[in-house]
């Protein structure tokens, strides 16, 4: 008598839409997730604008989603569009599970996605048993962070509570409107080739609002930026 379980029924399964703007990415994710006795596949999204459609439309017990992605279809940028495919999914579908697979490893974007209503954050170099363990977690209604992230996070807060330099916040210099404008497009993930595109600006002229703008807030690198355009409601 064969001693292996048998598989559950596919109504009893992990039901998991895929969001990822890279096709080989995702027919690597599909194989893997469907693989998997208790999980399957049933939708696949490159956009943001799909990715909500097709969670209104399936209703997926776990969306697993980049946090880079392009708006829409018509909208060749790639950029934190993921971000906003979250909060929109969760203003209409509160009770949905959302997953983040990403690149970023950054304290700032794990935030941002974290306030989106994202309940975990699994890096894309991550094994393939992390990503299975916090799909897993997520979809029986627990978070996922890997402790890295858990250390990060606990660490800002402990940071937060310590009394901070008020006269350093009162020699802070106001941005100018073009500087925000530049600032802001970083942090959403746009290039300063890309930005310069937007503007219509030379690239030269964009890493000099982007340069100024870092130095009047007091910013080193991308991760603090977006954590101060998180607070300052720039990624809405």
């Amino acid at each position: 008598m064969s001693s292996e379980k048998p598989n559950p029924p596919p109504e009893s399964r992990i039901r998991i839409l895929l969001a990822d703007d890279h096709a080989v990415l995702r027919a690597g994710l599909r194989l893997l997730l469907n693989a998997q006795p208790d999980m399957t596949v049933v939708g696949e999204a490159e956009t943001a604008e799909q990715t909500v459609a097709l969670d209104a439309r399936l209703q997926p017990d776990v969306v697993l989603i980049d946090l880079t992605l392009p708006a829409g279809s018509g909208d060749p940028d790639v950029s934190l569009a993921g971000l906003d495919a979250i909060r929109r999914i969760k203003s209409s579908r509160p009770q949905a599970r959302l997953l983040v697979l990403t690149m970023h490893d950054d304290e700032g974007y794990l935030r941002a996605a974290l306030e989106a209503g994202a309940v975990g954050y699994v890096l894309k170099r991550a094994a393939d048993s992390e990503l299975l363990s916090a799909i897993r977690a997520v979809h029986q209604g627990g978070t996922y962070l890997h402790p890295a992230h858990t250390r990060a996070l606990l660490e800002n807060v402990l940071d937060r509570q310590r009394p901070s330099g008020a006269e350093g916040q009162e020699r802070m210099e106001p941005l100018s409107p073009r500087e925000q404008e530049v600032l802001r497009l970083v942090a959403l993930g746009y290039t300063n080739a890309q930005i310069a595109g937007q503007l219509f600006l030379s690239v030269k002229t964009i890493e000099t609002y982007r340069a100024r703008g870092m130095d009047k807030l007091g910013l080193t690198g991308r991760a603090a930026l977006v954590r101060y355009a998180q607070e300052k409601g720039w990624l809405s």
